[in-house]
């Protein structure tokens, strides 16, 4: 008996997979700093919690398919902040981010077509698209240029008869890169010259950082009938575990399509959908003390990487996560060394290595993602540890 060729060929999270040594350097008894995964330390708003408690319902009966309407019209007031005007029939319900990407991918591509991403790349994507048999296509980005990929040039040479989509992460995950709307404007010109599909995660929309807008491609009301966008309560509130995402879309035909998927899976958990519902109800005034608190972070993390000589970045615009180059020739190996030879005083840290993040075969063995999720003097003790780790790592091999 096998199982399918599509499963065979995922591969295992690069984001996760390093946990068990983790834990066993934790029975060692060490203290180990976890830049690994995008879970912050920031305690989830109170109301939360009190409004599932205050839910009084005799049954939690199935929701609808689509969400629940408290959930729905919180959602379509807070896009209302950002000028951007919807309506419920606009909006759906999924559990997380990763299932609204999953619906997306099956709903707009066949067997066979591509879609075409920055990379690196969140590297849960290639999950969601090799389910439905569909081809990620990849825009190879740079460290020493920002991973800057919004380039006429850079997209259309990678078009062909079988594309279909344009995937866009901004804030992005891992590099940080935030696109401004002009750069949205340019993918959008394109996407209508190609009759292309844009999918945007924008999941990290408020955290853009030094003087950056919150951009969104729902500003740009000529692309309507081909923008789809990824919302989640994950990351903006502090909320992973709630699971609560939505896909958002003004065609039409494509949510009705998203629908059929939806009703096949029933619905979403209704408790965590009233809880979501108060998040969107929040004051503005949390999303600027959450987005002044992760740039401290940031900068604390970055001050102390770039004290380490031959380390590339260029300080991320946004989300919580940055990439960089290290001056080690196998960033696995060195996450390994980290994890079960080294420590400072009993005390190590992990990241994600960086590999996993492309599709091209070869990139990425010397970069790292970390994520800046843990209060500022954690990320700086971090960011410190990864710099006398390289030091004891090169020295180990003789250089």
């Amino acid at each position: 008996m096998e199982v399918s060729k599509r499963v065979a060929a995922m591969q295992f999270s690069p984001i996760r997979r390093f946990n068990t040594y983790a834990f066993e350097a934790e029975a060692k008894g060490k203290k180990v700093y976890r830049l690994n995964i995008g879970q912050p330390d920031v305690e989830t708003p109170a109301c939360f919690k009190e409004a599932i408690n205050n839910y009084d319902k005799k049954v939690i009966a199935y929701a609808e398919s689509g969400g629940v309407t408290e959930l729905l019209d919180a959602m379509i007031d807070y896009m209302k902040m950002y000028d951007m005007h919807y309506e419920r029939k606009d909006l759906l319900i999924t559990d997380g981010g990763s299932e609204a990407l999953t619906l997306i991918f099956t709903a707009l591509l066949n067997p066979g077509e591509e879609a075409l991403i920055a990379e690196p790349f969140y590297t849960n994507y290639r999950t969601f698209c090799n389910q439905v048999n569909g081809k990620l296509v990849p825009l190879t980005t740079k460290a020493e240029e920002g991973y800057a990929w919004a380039k006429r040039e850079l997209i259309e040479a990678a078009i062909t008869p079988n594309t279909k989509a344009i995937c866009c992460i901004s804030p992005g995950n891992p590099t940080g890169r935030v696109l401004t709307l002009d750069e949205m404007k340019l993918v959008g010109e394109i996407a209508k010259e190609h009759d292309l599909w844009i999918i945007s995660d924008e999941v990290y929309r408020e955290f853009a950082y030094d003087d950056r807008e919150v951009t969104s491609f729902g500003m740009l009301e000529d692309l309507a009938d081909r923008v789809v966008m990824v919302d989640s309560v994950s990351k903006r509130f502090s909320a992973c575990g709630a699971r609560i995402g939505a896909i958002i879309s003004k065609n039409e035909e494509f949510m009705s399509g998203i629908l059929k998927l939806a009703q096949g899976r029933l619905c979403v958990p209704t408790l965590e959908q009233i809880g979501a519902a108060a998040l969107y109800r929040m004051d503005k005034s949390y999303y600027d003390e959450m987005k002044a608190e992760y740039c401290a972070r940031r900068d604390a993390a970055y001050e102390e990487l770039m004290k380490i000589p031959g380390v590339v970045c260029q300080k991320p615009g946004g989300a919580f996560y940055l990439t960089a180059k290290l001056p080690v020739d196998n960033v696995e190996d060195f996450l390994m060394f980290l994890l079960t030879e080294f420590d400072d005083n009993g005390e190590t840290v992990m990241f994600a290595p960086a590999e996993g993040f492309y599709m091209t075969p070869g990139l990425g063995r010397d970069e790292m993602r970390i994520a800046y999720v843990l209060d500022r003097d954690k990320m700086r003790r971090g960011a410190q540890l990864i710099a006398l780790g390289i030091e004891a790592y090169n020295k180990k091999l003789g250089k």
